[in-house]
C-alpha cells in the first residue's frame, strides 16, 4: 500500500514549542520564537538555509548559527527531524507523528512524504553478517508534477 501525502499533523504552536523549551532548561528568545513560527503548520520540508533566509526577513539580525542550533534543538526533543536526501541541503521533516518515506523531484527538490508499508522489507542474511538494522529510509527519485507540466510540449 503507497499513500501520498500531502496534509501532515504540524508542528506544534509558538506557545507550545516555547514551553517545550523552557521544560528542557532552553533559553526561549525572540529569534527561536520567530523560527517556531515559520515551522507552525508547514506541510513541506524546508532547508534550515530558507528558513534562516526567511527569518531574516522578519528578524535581520537573527544568525545563521541560532537557526541551526533551534533546529537540532527541536530534533532532539522529537518535534522535527533532520533529512539528507542527497539535494544538497538539510530539510527540516515536521511529520514525527508517522513513519514515512520520502519522494524527492530530481528538477527542483521538492520533497514529499509518502507513507509504505514496509514492515516486511529485509535485508537478506548472506548482506546481515555482524550487522543490526536500526533503521530504514527509502527515497524515491523522479519528477514532480510541477516540472513535468513545465516541460515543454513536441509539436
Amino acid at each position: 500500500m503507497t499513500i501520498i501525502v500531502d496534509s501532515i499533523v504540524p508542528v506544534k504552536t509558538v506557545d507550545e514549542l516555547t514551553s517545550r523549551f523552557r521544560d528542557q532548561g532552553l533559553r526561549v528568545t525572540p529569534q527561536r520564537q520567530a523560527i517556531f513560527r515559520l515551522l507552525h503548520g508547514v506541510d513541506t520540508h524546508p532547508t534550515v538555509e530558507s528558513l534562516y533566509e526567511a527569518a531574516r526577513a522578519e528578524m535581520p539580525t537573527i544568525s545563521r548559527k541560532t537557526v541551526y542550533q533551534t533546529v537540532h534543538d527541536l530534533e532532539s526533543m522529537g518535534e522535527v527531524e533532520l533529512l539528507d536526501v542527497g539535494t544538497g541541503s538539510i530539510r527540516v521533516d515536521p511529520n514525527v507523528e508517522h513513519a514515512h518515506q520520502h519522494l524527492v523531484c530530481t528538477r527542483c527538490g521538492t520533497v514529499r512524504d509518502v507513507l509504505l508499508d514496509i514492515a516486511d522489507l529485509r535485508v537478506p542474511s548472506r548482506y546481515r553478517r555482524q550487522f543490526t538494522v536500526e533503521a530504514v529510509e527509502v527515497v524515491f527519485r523522479g519528477v514532480c508534477e510541477d516540472c513535468l507540466a513545465s516541460e515543454p510540449v513536441d509539436a
